[in-house]
């Protein structure tokens, strides 16, 4: 149990430090200039590896884009990491591109198509009922 907390903790700080570092001293006018979120830390429990998945208001191409200029710019977040936070060795990081808030939301439009196609056949029977 203890080992749990622990990797939630430093899950928690890796997150915390890696939104800093984005927004204040990565100077990549592409990173910048869009918003991005860190949805998820997947932290091994050696604590050697980690996966940051992120997500971003932008179209999917810029989206792609945006998390191959985070690959390019690990060496130097995970060196400023290693100034800023005390670990024994820094994990290695791999950003990757979050897609559920996407698959939610096409979800959740076709629910509401659903939703709406119901309502209709509904109000045909309504009719039909009536005219009889």
């Amino acid at each position: 149990m203890p080992n749990n907390y622990r990797l939630a903790k430093v899950s928690s700080l890796l997150k915390k430090e890696i939104s800093i570092i984005l927004q204040n001293d990565l100077e990549n006018d592409l990173i910048r200039s869009n918003f991005i979120n860190i949805s998820k830390i997947d932290l091994t429990g050696d604590l050697q590896f980690c996966k940051i998945y992120v997500t971003s208001t932008a179209e999917d191409v810029i989206r792609k884009e945006i998390v191959d200029n985070l690959n390019l710019s690990k060496s130097f977040i995970r060196h400023t990491l290693g100034q800023r936070i005390e670990m024994r060795r820094v994990p290695d990081i791999i950003f990757k591109d979050d897609t559920v808030l996407e698959k939610g939301l096409s979800v959740l439009k076709l629910l509401e198509e659903l939703k709406n196609q119901t309502q209709n056949k509904e109000s045909q029977i309504g009719e039909n009922n009536a005219n009889s």
